[in-house]
């Protein structure tokens, strides 16, 4: 199901709608359109190009500053479901430093990994292991709670409101 991102009034990343959504936003005058497809939705009275970024004509204070919870399917998704040892396709997690030897379970101490490396680095540290990290892990980019609940990649006209979280 295609999705739209939804700015604050100051062109800040706010969440991911479905389209009905967004063209709901648009029609009731709550939001424009910013970036759209090239489809149109038709009804019996009005055309609606189908939108992929909308802004909220109003404010919306954001209480918090929001950060992307260490999950599996989070990790996969920094990771691009790609082994950090050997490039192959992710099967696990793996801790870098082993919890056993007190690693931690954060951002910067987790990876992907495929079974075969996952098993042949065991309860050591890659070093030990004599494998290398393909990247070094770290908390995803400030945008990143947004990508991590897509079904499928963002869509090109995101890439000037998310930056980096989006490539």
């Amino acid at each position: 199901m295609a999705q739209a991102l939804v700015l604050n009034a100051t062109y800040e990343p706010l969440t991911v709608v479905p389209i009905r959504r967004a063209v709901v936003l648009v029609v009731g005058n709550k939001a424009e359109l910013v970036h759209a497809r090239e489809q149109r939705w038709h009804s019996e009275r009005l055309e609606v190009p189908v939108p992929t970024v909308i802004r909220l004509r109003r404010f919306v204070r954001v209480p918090y500053r929001r950060r992307t919870a260490l999950s599996r399917r989070a990790v996969f998704a920094r990771d691009l479901n790609r082994c950090q040892y050997c490039g192959g396709a992710a099967e696990n997690l793996d801790h870098v430093l082993p919890r056993s030897r007190g690693g931690a379970h954060e951002w910067d101490n987790v990876v992907a990994a495929c079974r075969p490396c996952n098993a042949r680095k065991g309860n050591r540290t890659p070093h030990e292991a004599g494998m290398d990290l393909r990247t070094s892990p770290q908390p995803p980019h400030q945008h990143g709670w947004l990508l991590v609940g897509l079904a499928a990649p963002p869509h090109p006209s995101w890439d000037a409101y998310l930056g980096a979280a989006a490539s």
